[in-house]
């Protein structure tokens, strides 16, 4: 491939962070993290899933020791409640409380609802066409960690 048009995507990637800083601001204490944790947990339960911290882990492609490091700040602050399996204690499974029922209506329907209507000139297919390729990419970087000093 052509480094002009590697280039190129990189400089895509940057501007695709740069959009993500202009989301309205969260809360103190809120990570954006968060809002994506309260849509997984509250997608999968709405699939009559009793959530797990795997399951989020699972479907974000995230290590685990992360997934439960920020669950459990969620938890200290009041966004989930962890409780445990009745069938065996061991398990323990996530909800959603309402303050994160809240904060996730505010911050991810609100505002997602508000952008579509921004965004709708831009062709379905171009926007599944840059998920699925920033998907790929994304997995080549993890696969392919280049390291420069060697």
């Amino acid at each position: 491939m052509d480094i002009e048009l590697i280039k190129r995507m990189m400089d895509a990637c940057y501007q695709g962070k740069r959009i993500r800083d202009m989301l309205p601001p969260l809360p103190d204490g809120v990570a954006s993290s968060y809002i994506q944790y309260l849509d997984i947990i509250e997608k999968l339960e709405k699939q009559g899933i009793q959530v797990k911290v795997s399951d989020v882990s699972d479907a974000l492609s995230l290590p685990r020791p992360g997934v439960t490091r920020t669950v459990k700040d969620m938890e200290t602050k009041g966004y989930v409640k962890k409780f445990a399996s009745a069938e065996d204690g061991r398990v323990t499974y996530l909800t959603v409380t309402e303050a994160g029922k809240a904060l996730s209506e505010k911050y991810n329907k609100q505002y997602f609802t508000i952008l579509s209507g921004y965004v709708d000139s831009i062709p379905e297919e171009d926007i599944l066409c840059t998920i699925r390729t920033m998907e790929k990419f994304y997995k080549i970087m993890c696969e392919r960690r280049i390291d420069l000093d060697k």
